[in-house]
């Protein structure tokens, strides 16, 4: 089943439908009033004098044509049960803050459900709920006129939630949503509003309004419909205080027939709008086609003019071909131009280039090698440094001098001092010895006898003590000599050692290269030849390394090593014929890990070197050599001069060989040094540096490589074994020396013992002779002593000074030597700096000159290449002018072959187009625009007239379909009409009344006439009017009107709230039954019905559903449902 149109409430409900009028027939007049469905009557099922007299012969025939069909259909289906609506119906609803709940859940049947509780406990909150969450409008529920208004008291947002049964064939996208689809509507008190729509599994699948509408539309659901949700309001005021109009728009809008005629009326409206510009349109006809009639005889007067203007046709495409005539030859000579200059002038220059640039390179490298001749000899800072250190040492040995001198001048003064002392106690003592003599001469021999032997025994033990001093000065300088031996031998022991050291990893070295021969020359270098190999190069394929081409020669191997370290740059090297590729190798050597691999151009050409080699005797690097390629031995030459540079045994044999050719000349020498003679008649020696070169550069054959390591490590090892017993024989000369050393301390330690001894022995017995000897005379003896001691010390003084003397004038002499060495190294150096500068200045000033070459001709080639590309570009583009004007010239016309001028032609088509422009100066118009003009003159005819025909009958079927819906709308509103009539006095019969719909669909009214028990027994058969019914009887009519215009409605849900407020316990209980039958048998409807009555005399069922709202508590949490009756 299609989805059906959702009918939309208009806020505007003061808006009526047009009045009534019959619809013109015909369908080619134009009407100004909108036509709508014309007045229809009925009448009821049973007779009443009151209305006999108002019913025509036209209701009572449409009546008795349709309503036996309508109570039989009627009939049938109370004795049928209904089926349950797969989609479209209520499954659950839940409230979040809103009203008067804080979390409210309910669960509905599929078929009738009652909603129970006391006044306050927020029924109607649920209905609202549901208008809410399906779009409706706030105001529609009477119960606020915002959204805001249904916020929780409190609370800053509510949220409605409404669970909508989505299965069966009808089903709303189920793929998507499921067998449920889930509706949240949240607003906020500022005011926002927000939806999200989810299938059974929560996804949201849209947060969009237009995703509701159409959700609703497919189910049917018509929410904003009166008769969809009936709230308690309306349900209260329905009756008792709305008009007869007022029903009457409740039944077109519950019905929708308003909307329809609304539709139908807008869309007669604009049928009219349409034929009267049609009318317009159709006056303008013949004037287009008396313009037609006008252009057309211009026309054919222009005729007249097409020879001449063919002729001008002819010419202009004749002339567009020898413009294209013109642009060809313009391309050829510019080619020939280009020619000219890419295949003779550019390779000049660029011949001439390379020349300057490889001289340059050339001098560059001469320069350079000069520089670090130059920088080897090191600057003479160093000694100048040494010298004013001396000069610094010299005045300090200076000071030193004066200072001895001045503290032996001391010591003198001071000895003198101390012998003049020691006579003057001697005299004073041998003066009081011969006045005591005769007295003690007896007493006092023996002790002095004692001293004297003490005294002997002091001089032996001092004279022992100072002998075996000088021994231990001797052993100790012994020790140091010994120690220095050990040392020394030591070093050369650690030497061999890493000559050994470095056999070994040469060894290895050239075991690899047995298995990988471009080893030597740098880190994956069989990937960077593979590369090289695959790459599409500007010149020639690169050359390299270089020093897979050269061999040493056998006569020559003893001049592996420093060939080796001079040429392992070189060696490791490749070599490019264009400049464009050095970037490339450059990134390819770079990518392997050879980013410091030096890159050479080189011309391919084989020029003559023997003018440049020395006399067959003399030794050269160029015949050491063997170089397979003729390229790789030019590039070193060029680079090296390897066919002038001799090789020596040593410095003092290559000084005289470059002595002997004369000239400037350099050499190498197997001794280590680089020598250069300069042609003025200089020269200069500077040692080598060692590259640590690969150890299988320069071989031929591993094997051999490895064998002569392996001897030269025997010899090392040879050698080290002979130094590790030298080392040995000097430690224990050494431990023999030291166990002498202890020897000979303990000795002193002994002598020095004996010396105190015997000194303290003579001091006692002397002490003991002085006891006997007057006070003054014992005195003197001990100043005597005193002034003995301090001369000794003066002496002791004095010898260590004169020793110090001896330090001073040897570091002087020393100094002065030291001195005069620097100053000579000094003189030596400048002379030597002072010629290598002249000779890099004369090298720099011949660099100058070639740089100026250099740039001279990257600028000639450069004005060349742009001239070059100039043409090329202007080549390009008089191609590209070629093919344009050649393009446009064929859709000027074929190709035409012409040998005239473009001048020529163009006279001809001036004069043409001359005679051409006289004849449109009297008719005013050129025949392209009269052809244009007849053209779209005869378009415009023929475009109005087809314009006409078609939207006038288009124009007319939409009339004529107009106004057969229009026909049919009037008829089906009167079916509705008798249909609601029909079923309203069945219903009203079941509580034994009898009712009537009147229907004046003139006036737009709508009227109930109801005939109660009491009415029947007092006045008979007079009706009563609706406003003159009690509570009870005016809610039971409610009823039976809302049962009967619901069967005219197709939206699944319909809700009621508080239909029986005003009923009594009969009128209830039949309005009960009536509902429950009618919910029975109704076909895939829901009803929701609220009241807050009681259910007494109702059995819940499947078809009936009882839930009982809790007790007004305005602090309650979550409230489910309340209680199933």
């Amino acid at each position: 089943m299609p989805p059906k149109r959702r009918a939309v409430e208009s806020d505007d409900e003061s808006s009526s439908t047009p009045s009534s009028k019959r619809a013109r027939t015909d369908p080619n007049t134009d009407d100004e009033e909108a036509p709508a469905p014309g007045p229809s009557r009925h009448r009821s099922a049973h007779s009443d004098e009151e209305s006999d007299g108002d019913e025509d012969d036209e209701e009572r025939e449409f009546e008795a044509r349709y309503g036996p069909s309508i109570r039989a259909s009627y009939e049938k289906k109370q004795k049928s049960a209904g089926g349950i609506a797969e989609a479209g119906i209520i499954e659950h609803v839940e409230l979040r803050q809103f009203m008067c709940h804080h979390l409210l859940r309910f669960s509905f049947g599929p078929q009738l459900n009652f909603i129970i509780g006391h006044n306050g406990s927020g029924k109607s909150a649920i209905l609202t709920a549901i208008t809410v969450a399906l779009g409706g409008r706030a105001a529609a529920t009477g119960r606020g006129q915002g959204l805001k208004s249904f916020i929780r008291e409190g609370q800053s947002a509510a949220e409605v939630t409404i669970t909508l049964k989505n299965q069966g064939e009808e089903a709303y996208r189920p793929q998507e949503y499921g067998k449920s689809i889930i509706i949240t509507r949240r607003f906020t008190k500022e005011g926002n509003s927000s939806w999200k729509i989810k299938g059974k599994d929560g996804h949201v699948v849209s947060t969009k309004k237009e995703e509701l509408s159409a959700i609703c539309d497919h189910m049917n659901i018509q929410i904003d419909n009166p008769l969809t949700v009936l709230t308690q309001d309306s349900a209260r005021s329905f009756l008792g205080s709305s008009s007869a109009a007022d029903k009457y728009k409740f039944f077109l809008r519950g019905t929708q027939l308003s909307q329809l005629s609304e539709e139908y009326g807008a869309c007669l409206n604009n049928v009219s709008a349409t034929f009267r510009i049609l009318m317009q349109k159709k006056e303008a006809i013949p004037e287009l086609k008396n313009k037609l009639s006008e252009v057309s005889a211009r026309f054919k007067e222009a005729t007249r003019a097409r020879d001449l203007a063919h002729r001008a046709d002819a010419l202009t495409i004749e002339n567009a071909w020898a413009l294209v005539n013109g642009k060809q030859a313009e391309v050829e000579k510019n080619a020939e131009e280009l020619a000219d200059l890419e295949h003779h002038r550019l390779p000049k220059v660029q011949e001439a280039l390379e020349k300057a640039q490889n001289d340059l390179e050339r001098i560059n490298e001469v320069v350079a090698a000069l520089e670090k001749e130059h920088n080897a000899v090191d600057n003479r800072d160093h000694l100048r440094k040494a010298k004013n250190e001396i000069a610094t040492k010299i005045r300090l040995n200076a000071d030193e001098h004066r200072a001895w001198a001045e503290e032996m001048r001391q010591i003198d003064d001071e000895l003198k001092s101390v012998e003049k002392e020691i006579t003057e106690f001697e005299k004073e003592i041998a003066k009081e010895m011969k006045r005591l003599e005769a007295d003690t001469e007896s007493a006092r021999h023996a002790v002095q006898q004692e001293i004297i032997a003490a005294r002997e025994q002091q001089a032996a033990a001092e004279q022992q003590f100072e002998q075996v001093t000088e021994e231990i000065a001797t052993t100790e300088r012994q020790l140091g000599q010994w120690k220095q031996q050990g040392d020394e031998a030591e070093r050369r022991g650690n030497d061999l050692r890493g000559q050994i050291m470095r056999c070994d990893a040469a060894i290895q070295s050239c075991e690899k290269a047995e298995r990988d021969r471009y080893l030597p020359f740098g880190s994956n270098i069989q990937q960077v030849i593979k590369r090289i190999e695959q790459t599409r190069w500007h010149g020639r394929q690169p050359l390299g390394p270089l020093g897979v081409f050269v061999r040493l020669r056998p006569e020559a191997t003893e001049y592996r090593d420093v060939l080796r370290n001079q040429l392992a740059q070189q060696l490791m090297s490749f070599a490019v014929t264009d400049a464009r590729d050095q970037g490339i190798l450059k990134k390819i050597l770079a990518d392997a890990g050879n980013s410091r691999t030096v890159i050479h151009k080189f011309s391919p050409d084989l020029f003559d070197y023997q003018h440049g080699e020395p006399p067959e005797d003399v030794l050269t690097v160029l015949r050491a050599l063997e170089i397979d390629d003729p390229h790789v031995l030019r590039i070193l030459i060029n680079r090296l001069g390897i066919e002038s540079r001799v090789l020596a045994p040593t410095r003092k044999e290559a000084e005289q060989i470059l002595r002997r050719l004369g000239g400037q000349g350099y050499a190498w020498s197997k001794d280590g040094f680089n020598l250069t003679r300069f042609s003025e008649g200089g020269e200069s020696s500077v040692p080598s540096s060692n590259s640590n070169a690969n150890p299988m550069l320069l071989a031929d054959q591993a094997a051999v490589e490895i064998e002569k390591y392996r001897t030269e490590k025997q010899q090392h090892e040879a050698a080290y074994r002979t130094v590790k017993n030298e080392v040995n024989d000097v430690k224990q000369q050494w431990a023999t020396r030291r166990r002498e050393l202890e020897t000979l301390k303990a000795q002193q330690h002994e002598a020095g013992e004996r010396k105190h001894k015997a000194k303290n022995r003579a001091r006692q017995l002397e002490d003991q002779l002085n006891v006997d000897m007057p006070l003054q005379l014992g005195a003197i003896r001990d100043e005597l002593e005193t002034a003995r001691e301090r001369k000794k010390t003066v002496l002791a003084q004095a010898e260590e000074v004169t020793l110090k003397k001896g330090g001073i004038d040897a570091e002087k002499a020393q100094l002065a030597a030291e001195r005069e060495k620097v100053q000579r190294e000094i003189d030596e150096f400048d002379s030597v700096k002072e010629a290598s500068k002249a000779k890099i200045m004369a090298e720099v000033d011949k660099r100058s000159k070639l740089n100026n070459s250099v740039e001279h001709y990257q600028k000639k080639l450069t004005e060349e290449q742009i001239k070059i590309d100039a043409a090329k570009l202007k080549a390009d583009q008089l191609e590209l002018d070629f093919a344009t004007w050649t393009e446009k010239a064929e859709t000027i016309g074929p190709r035409v072959e012409t040998n005239r001028t473009v001048e020529a032609i163009q006279r001809e088509s001036n004069r043409v187009l001359a005679a051409l422009k006289d004849r449109e100066s009297r008719d005013g118009a050129t025949v392209e625009e009269m052809v244009i003009e007849v053209n779209k003159a005869q378009d415009m005819y023929t475009r109005a007239q087809q314009d006409y025909k078609q939207m006038n009958e288009l124009n007319i079927a939409l009339k004529l379909s107009l106004i057969d819906r229009l026909a049919r709308l009037e008829e089906f509103r009167k079916i509705i009409a008798l249909r609601t009539g029909i079923i309203f006095g069945l219903n009203m019969s079941m509580r034994g009344y009898y009712g009537k719909v009147v229907f004046n669909h003139e006036k737009q009214t709508l009227d109930l006439r109801v005939q109660t028990d009491d009415q029947a027994a007092t006045q008979g058969h007079r009706k009563k009017n609706t406003k003159n019914l009690s509570g009870g009887e005016k809610s039971f009519a409610t009823i039976c009107l809302l049962l009967s215009l619901w069967e005219s409605i197709g939206s699944p849900i319909r809700c009621l709230d508080e239909f029986d407020v005003f009923m009594d316990a009969v009128n209830r209980r039949i309005s009960m039954g009536m509902m429950t039958a009618v919910a029975d048998r109704s076909d895939k409807k829901q009803y929701i019905l609220i009241t807050p009555q009681d259910m007494q005399g109702i059995n819940p069922g499947p078809t009936v559903r009882i839930q009982r709202m809790s007790d007004p508590e305005r602090s309650q949490g979550i409230l489910y449902g309340g209680q199933s009756g």
